[in-house]
């Protein structure tokens, strides 16, 4: 089983958007019992928290259900997880920062790193309108193929 975790500022807009998106996708493939999505936030400002309204509206727009509590990411994920993906440049230096206090080994990219419209950062829509929301959606459906690409390559 691949096991990948989505990570952001607060854990809820981006990241359980991109982990909701995924798991949708990778369910379509019949691939869910083979891959394990999580989400979590480098701040741990919403800890237990649903995802904001504006992520469910445009998750359920697109058919799909958020389940996903607010966590905060912690030092045991990096044993936890194979990959863990940083929603922008900020997250990723917070991750790489936290991995140095663990013994774990999981790999850590920026989720834009398989996006084949380009990389970059996904912008937190949180100050913004249902638009930004839904071009956070964008960004995660178009990237969801190149990442499933890459897992199935992984050595498990």
């Amino acid at each position: 089983m691949y096991k990948i975790l989505f990570v952001c500022l607060g854990n809820i807009c981006r990241s359980p958007l991109a982990e909701g998106v995924f798991k949708q996708y990778v369910s379509q493939k019949g691939l869910e019992n083979n891959i394990l999505c999580d989400s979590a936030g480098t701040a741990g400002y919403h800890i237990g928290s649903c995802p904001d309204t504006r992520s469910i509206q445009i998750a359920r727009l697109y058919g799909i259900e958020l389940d996903h509590f607010g966590r905060k990411l912690e030092p045991e994920d990096f044993n936890q997880f194979d990959v863990i993906l940083a929603m922008d440049e900020n997250n990723y230096k917070d991750i790489l920062s936290l991995q140095k206090k663990s013994d774990g080994d999981a790999k850590v990219f920026m989720f834009r790193d398989f996006d084949p419209a380009g990389k970059g950062n996904v912008p937190d829509p949180y100050y913004g309108s249902m638009k930004d929301f839904d071009e956070v959606y964008q960004m995660c459906a178009r990237t969801s193929e190149n990442l499933l690409k890459y897992l199935l390559t992984l050595k498990h």
